[in-house]
């Protein structure tokens, strides 16, 4: 009985697998090792005091990083944001007659937080996509909404997509020709027992309307 159990024990092991499959599962550990070690090592460039290696490599580094695994040091700020910031969304949609109609504006964010609302494992997407990607794009623009650099390019193709990922690439029956972002931003109240004052007044950044291409589109990934 010993011996069929430790027999039973190397059958539901790597060793109880052919060579085929071992071959199989040691490439796809390899991989994963490889995939971990370049995404570390990238990490730690982006967040390092500048050197030779990430000033040598910086444009491969900066597109490996941005916009999706951008790091930054919020969380430990000696004064934390105190506003809620909402990103919104409309749409021009081109009729069959020729005619372009605008549609209301949609709240992006507000359907994140439906989205988040009384889930306990709500995603990474979820609740980070949408707000980082904003962050992005305020930090990489200046007061007349120039984008510094390419990584202000970068970040509007980001928010174009998100739109129209969320938005779709037609509305009732009608193709999405341009898309206008804009965000409202509304400062915390502060609590009774505080002598803060604060104006609850919503405050309005309206970016300017955005043609669609075919690369903004969901579809556009799969090709």
């Amino acid at each position: 009985m010993e011996a069929d159990d430790g027999r039973n024990e190397r059958s539901g092991s790597v060793a109880g697998l052919s060579l085929p499959s071992r071959v199989a599962v040691a490439i796809g550990v390899a991989v994963v090792t490889v995939a971990a070690a370049v995404h570390l090592a990238m990490v730690f460039l982006h967040v390092a005091p500048p050197n030779v290696v990430s000033k040598e490599h910086s444009a491969a580094i900066g597109d490996y990083i941005y916009p999706e695994f951008e790091q930054n040091w919020k969380l430990f700020a000696p004064n934390p944001l105190q506003q809620n910031i909402a990103v919104q969304a409309r749409a021009e949609l081109r009729g069959a007659d020729g005619r372009s109609t605008v549609t209301q504006w949609f709240d992006l964010s507000a359907q994140d937080g439906a989205a988040i609302h009384h889930n306990p494992f709500p995603s990474h997407t979820q609740q980070n996509e949408l707000r980082r990607a904003w962050d992005f794009y305020v930090g990489s623009h200046d007061a007349k909404e120039q984008p510094m650099g390419m990584r202000g390019e970068l970040s509007e193709q980001y928010v174009r997509r998100i739109v129209m990922l969320r938005l779709g690439a037609e509305r009732d029956g009608r193709p999405v020709e341009r898309v206008q972002v804009r965000s409202v931003t509304r400062s915390v109240a502060p609590p009774p027992w505080s002598d803060e004052k604060a104006a609850t007044k919503p405050t309005y950044r309206v970016l300017g309307w955005w043609p669609v291409t075919t690369a903004d589109l969901p579809e556009a990934k799969n090709r």
